[in-house]
């Protein structure tokens, strides 16, 4: 089922909570943008669905059992969470590191099989890395790092990706790539996707639900259109916007700050 519930959560940097009393619901087959304005918790919350940032109070549960409580390759099997600040070897090519995929589901002792190497080619495929397998990850472009990292997760073969501003620092044509990867991921394969995004016009485009943040709280949630409106924007950001539609897609033109 893969589905994830918190119930009063509540998050913290050693005395500096960070998130206060938070529920939230993901059903499987989802894809779920989180906003909201800097500091406001956003990265903080993905950490804690991920295992890595314990609850201060509170719980999160993944198919009914409590997250904490799952063998760490079993949640790997399930879940998987790609960071602003995941780091590489230097030395490792893009294949060989999408290989560290099927790690969860081998032994200690066996070794990588053809089933294993046939998935981690059929990742490959899905991310257009055909020409880039035998490079350096290093020695790629911070989009092509990206989908590296994804393709890791797909030879993971999880049911639940987490992202964490995938967009962040790539040029426009990196985002849109990224972007109709992860639409590609969850209705092709059926992924569930939890996004961290500061871009609106891609959180309403991508997204089937959308959860905003404020000072540490859920401020909103709902269907995409019915939680972006100008007044919430207002709100949330101090600026003032219009939606726009454009061959059926809305986007967001804003105006000016709120003085």
């Amino acid at each position: 089922m893969e589905r994830i519930k918190g119930h009063n959560i509540e998050l913290a940097y050693g005395e500096k909570v960070i998130i206060h009393d938070l529920d939230i619901e993901i059903n499987k087959g989802e894809i779920v943008s989180i906003i909201g304005t800097n500091g406001c918790g956003k990265s903080t919350l993905l950490k804690a669905v991920s295992r890595v940032l314990p609850c201060k109070n509170g719980s999160i549960y993944l198919d009914g059992e409590e997250i904490s409580h799952i063998k760490n390759k079993e949640f790997a099997k399930k879940l998987a969470f790609v960071s602003q600040n995941n780091e590489i070897p230097d030395d490792i090519t893009v294949y060989d590191f999408i290989m560290y995929g099927r790690v969860p589901h081998k032994k200690w002792y066996e070794v990588y099989n053809q089933e294993d190497k046939d998935i981690v080619d059929w990742a490959v495929a899905i991310c257009k890395l055909d020409n880039f397998k035998d490079r350096k990850v290093m020695s790629l472009s911070g989009g092509e790092r990206q989908k590296v990292w994804i393709a890791m997760v797909i030879a993971q073969k999880t049911g639940i990706l987490l992202l964490d501003e995938p967009t962040t620092y790539l040029d426009i044509c990196h985002q849109f790539e990224i972007m109709e990867l992860v639409k590609e991921l969850n209705q092709n394969l059926g992924i569930t996707i939890i996004m961290v995004l500061h871009d609106l016009n891609q959180a309403v485009q991508y997204s089937d639900r959308i959860i905003v943040l404020k000072d540490g709280k859920k401020y909103k949630e709902g269907k995409s259109l019915e939680v972006l409106t100008p007044q919430l924007i207002r709100e949330v950001y101090r600026v003032d916007s219009s939606i726009e539609m454009e061959d059926g897609i809305p986007y967001f033109r804003l105006k000016g700050i709120v003085k």
